[in-house]
């Protein structure tokens, strides 16, 4: 599901990587009647761990073999020690128990950067992988749980709506999880990490979870690990699963042309009290650009609703929208094949983040790297050259 939050008179520098990639399943758009901000459409792959199959046919010698995932598990455990594995099922068992400690707990397991941590982290997604995946065979194939990306500049009401949404649906017997992607300095490491003090509320309500998390410089507004969080908080019985991010924006015909050539629906917020008169203007403007965009589904033409999360406005009937987007787009199997190239996208992703980490740690490579990178800056050798020197130097 994709959500972008966007304020009026945005800036010009986000929208140049807006297309790089994709956020799952949805993406609605939120436009503030505010005069400030600017806009944001926030973008990754967001599925289950799609490292892993539940068969994998794989060639050999001529002919293709399956391997269960009993035994792709037990290629993965096969190194660890007893004290190991005694963690990896204590956190296993307490996920998928619904128990908030271990989720947590799990979460900054896959977010470790420890070598060792990150082979324990891989252990415990594929146990819950495998659980998750025998309960939506017991749903007939249906997914378990509905995605949310909201996203969009500071100002625009994205702490205030989820509160608010959050608490709806928790009275409606829903579980709520909430993974809050803040922006991290490339140098300190340091992000904003406020979320639950923002939705105070929500934080209390035993049936929501809300989970803050740096990006540490990842592009696209998503962290690493957001797919595996997602997966993990799907295995511990959160059926709603919203992930807010932080980013700016562009002028209003470059939003037009961006982000709302990627939207499913689109909600103007703060509409109420002087705000409503420009919120229904504002309104008017994107169902017109909305009418010149190229059909993106077969089943599904985008909206724009008008929301106020102060007033309570317009939610219900915005949330009514969310759900038949999504109901509409299982039935026509379109949901479930978007899932599937995500989660071969996602694998592609991690490779290629392996392979650069790999590259970048090649002993034949590190030492030569600040050499290079300092002659390509003073303009005595060419980029190309450079990276052919090193790719040659780096053994796979």
């Amino acid at each position: 599901m994709k959500i972008a939050m966007l304020l009026l008179f945005p800036h010009h520098h986000f929208l140049r990587n807006l297309s790089k990639i994709s956020f799952q399943n949805y993406q609605f758009i939120f436009h503030s009647g505010a005069r400030f901000g600017s806009g944001f459409s926030c973008t990754q792959s967001l599925n289950s761990v799609g490292l892993y199959r539940a068969e994998w046919m794989l060639p050999s010698c001529g002919f293709k073999r399956k391997l269960g995932m009993q035994t792709i598990l037990k290629l993965h455990t096969e190194g660890l020690s007893d004290k190991e594995r005694r963690f990896v099922n204590k956190l296993y068992t307490g996920v998928i128990q619904g128990q908030r400690a271990s989720l947590a707990e799990s979460i900054t397991l896959i977010e470790s950067t420890h070598s060792r941590k990150k082979e324990l982290a891989q252990v415990l997604l594929q146990m819950v992988l495998n659980y998750h995946r025998e309960q939506e065979q017991l749903n007939k194939g249906k997914p378990l749980a509905f995605r949310v990306g909201l996203s969009g500049p500071p100002g625009a009401g994205k702490s205030t709506f989820i509160e608010y949404l959050g608490k709806m649906l928790t009275r409606n017997g829903h579980k709520v999880s909430v993974l809050a992607v803040d922006p991290s300095s490339s140098t300190s490491g340091g992000s904003l990490l406020g979320d639950k003090t923002r939705m105070i509320e929500l934080s209390k309500d035993m049936n929501a979870y809300i989970r803050p998390s740096p990006t540490r410089g990842t592009l696209g507004g998503v962290t690493r690990t957001t797919n595996e969080a997602i997966l993990l908080c799907e295995g511990a019985g959160y059926d709603i699963i919203l992930i807010e991010t932080v980013a700016g924006g562009d002028e209003l015909q470059g939003i037009k042309r961006g982000i709302i050539e990627m939207a499913d629906l689109v909600a103007i917020t703060k509409s109420d009290g002087d705000l409503v008169v420009p919120a229904r203007r504002i309104q008017a403007e994107y169902v017109s650009a909305l009418k010149l965009l190229r059909k993106r589904s077969k089943v599904w033409k985008p909206k724009v609703v008008r929301i106020s999360a102060k007033t309570g406005e317009g939610i219900t009937e915005m949330w009514d929208r969310m759900k038949e987007f999504r109901d509409l787009r299982l039935a026509s199997h379109e949901l479930i094949a978007r899932r599937q190239q995500q989660q071969k996208v996602w694998m592609w992703n991690l490779i290629q983040e392996s392979v650069l980490e790999r590259f970048r740690n090649c002993s034949a490579v590190k030492d030569q790297i600040p050499l290079l990178e300092e002659k390509v800056a003073n303009g005595d050798l060419s980029p190309g050259l450079a990276a052919d020197i090193l790719l040659k130097a780096f053994k796979f």
